[in-house]
């Protein structure tokens, strides 16, 4: 069967001086500090090392070959969104990265496909990027959970969304800068426990302020199984009924009823959830997903949808049929 992993990471091999380059710091560098091996830094502290899989094409076309991965989606590191800058400089790294995604994907058109990244603190840029992508050959943008001090509901952000919608560009939402991040300090818990309620929020955002009701044909795909939200959606949807003066403020549709209008990847450890996921929302809502190369993400890409007793026509959509639906693409391009 053919499989493609909707949710994998990668950067260029080099960064330009970024704090030299716009005149402030925040940026991340990189210190290629030993073979095969380099330092994530932001302002001279360490953020996170990661290896040559990290950016170079060859080597994770030799590990996806080990694991029988057929087709990458690759999107940018999430540190490197930087809404927080100045647009003009977010738009300048954007473009940098994304011409990088492009490149490769050009170079191995049956190996990987490319979700670029906009700056969304300026939406109109944002747009602009946005189109760009899709010229260069990019299948859409991976974004975050939250802008700034914008939800994703924020009403600023929606003409993004419907320039998306209008392209027909693939949106995946991925999260970052966790809430509660400074509570947390110990124990890896901003990870471990910001990320799927960051996940959640994203996905409620969406609901509640009537993105999905306003774009019924917007191709969304959120990270790490949803988040918290599937195993809470019990709650959302008691919340909803009983203070509907609270939670249906600017939506009043049950939000079950878009359950059927986002797409999820699989990436959840754990072979209850994924067929609690199955069940909630049907095969045709999850695709194989792994955050490689990542120690969080699935260590053997793929091996969870592999061990589940599924049928054919099912695994089938799991592992392909999902994400070829969310990217608009055909498995001809890829066989």
């Amino acid at each position: 069967m053919l499989k493609i992993d909707i949710h994998t990471h990668i950067l260029p091999e080099k960064l330009p001086d970024l704090k030299s380059k716009y005149g402030y710091g925040g940026f991340v560098s990189l210190e290629h500090h030993k073979p095969c091996c380099a330092k994530m830094m932001i302002d001279g502290k360490f953020f996170r090392e990661i290896e040559d899989n990290c950016w170079d094409a060859d080597v994770r076309i030799k590990e996806c070959n080990h694991h029988h991965i057929d087709v990458q989606v690759l999107s940018t590191i999430p540190v490197m969104f930087c809404y927080w800058a100045k647009a003009e400089d977010a738009l300048d790294l954007s473009m940098y990265l994304n011409d990088h995604l492009a490149e490769i994907v050009q170079r191995y058109p049956k190996r990987f496909i490319g979700l670029g990244t906009i700056p969304l603190q300026s939406p109109a840029l944002a747009i602009k990027e946005l189109e760009r992508c899709m010229k260069i050959g990019l299948r859409g943008v991976q974004i975050g959970s939250h802008v700034n001090d914008w939800n994703l509901s924020a009403p600023e952000l929606f003409p993004v969304f419907e320039a998306a919608q209008e392209l027909g560009a693939a949106v995946f939402v991925h999260p970052w800068e966790m809430m509660g991040k400074e509570k947390m300090p110990k124990y890896w818990l901003p990870w471990l426990v910001g990320m799927p309620a960051e996940t959640s929020l994203a996905i409620c955002s969406m609901i509640f302020g009537g993105v999905f009701e306003r774009l019924p044909n917007l191709s969304v795909a959120f990270a790490h199984g949803g988040g918290s939200f599937p195993a809470t959606i019990g709650r959302i949807e008691h919340g909803f009924n009983v203070r509907p003066d609270l939670v249906a403020v600017d939506n009043k549709e049950n939000p079950r009823k878009y359950l059927k209008q986002f797409y999820l990847d699989s990436l959840v450890h754990d072979p209850m959830m994924l067929d609690y996921l199955v069940n909630l929302m049907g095969a045709d809502r999850i695709a194989l997903g792994t955050d490689y190369p990542f120690p969080l993400g699935e260590l053997s890409p793929g091996k969870l949808i592999d061990s589940m007793s599924y049928d054919t026509v099912v695994k089938e959509r799991l592992l392909s049929g999902t994400a070829l639906e969310w990217l608009k693409m055909k498995k001809e391009m890829f066989v």
